[in-house]
């Protein structure tokens, strides 16, 4: 059932409580929820797995719009998009829950969904659109968790954005059905996605989710879509970074999204449920980086760990460094104002002003 209601009268809405926009009703008064793949079947009371989206009176509600864990103004290379308006402020912000089970989830805090929801912020979208424009922010990012599971607010907060003339950006895992994942998307400018690993293994003992519908999503955003699109693959020793495992990724997504789509290959650390690996060694990502270049992608960067050449944009033309990084700051910038090489005049893919930002490696918590 499309419950799409675009705004109606929410842009200055706080209340938690609100009705959702996809799922039906099934036999026995059961409500199955059709947002995402795991199609949780609820009886009156039940929550999905997501814990922020169950069952009420026949029908399905989300518990948790207009609350935040919280709003920062970061660097746009922390989310990490390397190719959407580099050095600009972005104000972002998540909710509670997540409809993964990851055992290595690194935003644990806020996936704990019976915790945070009780200690979350009242903020209405116009609220989040408003105080990024006056905190100069060029867009506002939903991440911490993901925005799949609070489709509502995330959808009238992209729309009250757009109505200000600042960019979207959702930080997801991907894990989405296809008719929310068309609607959810046409209001969205940028998003970085999850890629968590190439085997079906690992989603299901890992992440209790399926791989396919994760490579759907990212299918769908690179054709049917005018979303800027990066990849994060998070590399954890022994369980997603073999040889084979990165060469059948890499293959993949240069043969099916294309060799602009840039990749970033972050270094793990023991966390939540995951604490008997090891940290992800800079090699480690060196590696991965060499492969994923030599399979066709032109952009792939190394994160959580400082390394010059794996942070720097090249141009895919002539090879000349475009733009230089250091942590999240831009330290070289070698592009025109189309976004073009000035050496040799090839276009570098992603959405850029005439200047870099100039933000920095600043983080600055702020209040709606």
């Amino acid at each position: 059932m499309n419950r799409e209601r675009h705004n109606e009268g929410r842009e200055d809405l706080c209340a938690a409580v609100v009705p959702c926009r996809y799922f039906q009703r099934v036999e026995d008064g059961h409500v199955l929820c059709e947002m995402c793949p795991r199609a949780c079947r609820l009886k009156d009371g039940q929550r999905g797995v997501c814990f922020v989206r169950g069952a009420r009176d026949g029908e399905m509600i989300f518990t948790s719009y207009g609350r935040s864990t919280g709003f920062c103004v970061d660097p746009i290379e922390k989310k990490p998009l390397y190719h959407f308006f580099p050095g600009s402020p972005v104000l972002s912000f998540g909710t509670a829950g997540c409809n993964l089970t990851c055992k290595f989830c690194q935003n644990w805090e806020s996936s704990r969904a019976r915790d945070v929801e009780r200690a979350s912020a009242a903020a209405s979208p116009r609220a989040i659109a408003e105080a990024a424009r006056r905190h100069g922010c060029r867009s506002v990012a939903m991440t911490y968790n993901d925005p799949v599971v609070f489709f509502e607010y995330a959808v009238d907060t992209a729309i009250a954005c757009r109505e200000r003339g600042i960019a979207t950006v959702a930080v997801t895992a991907g894990y989405m059905m296809p008719a929310p994942r068309q609607e959810f998307y046409r209001h969205f400018d940028a998003a970085n996605v999850d890629l968590k690993a190439f085997s079906q293994r690992f989603y299901r003992e890992l992440c209790g989710g399926e791989l396919g519908a994760v490579l759907d999503t990212l299918a769908y955003l690179a054709a049917k879509t005018e979303v800027w699109l990066e990849i994060t693959t998070l590399l954890i020793p022994g369980e997603n970074d073999g040889d084979k495992e990165l060469e059948e990724m890499t293959r993949w997504l240069a043969s099916n999204l294309g060799g602009d789509v840039p990749l970033h290959f972050s270094a793990f650390h023991p966390d939540f449920r995951l604490l008997d690996r090891a940290p992800t060694g800079l090699a480690t990502l060196r590696r991965a980086r060499a492969i994923a270049l030599a399979n066709g992608l032109r952009h792939v960067y190394t994160g959580n760990l400082r390394d010059d050449e794996g942070a720097s944009t090249f141009c895919a033309g002539c090879g000349a460094r475009l733009i230089g990084r250091e942590g999240y700051q831009v330290t070289a910038w070698a592009l025109t104002g189309e976004g073009s090489c000035q050496a040799c005049g090839e276009k570098c893919a992603g959405r850029f002003d005439g200047e870099p930002g100039t933000w920095g490696n600043r983080r600055l918590p702020v209040e709606i």
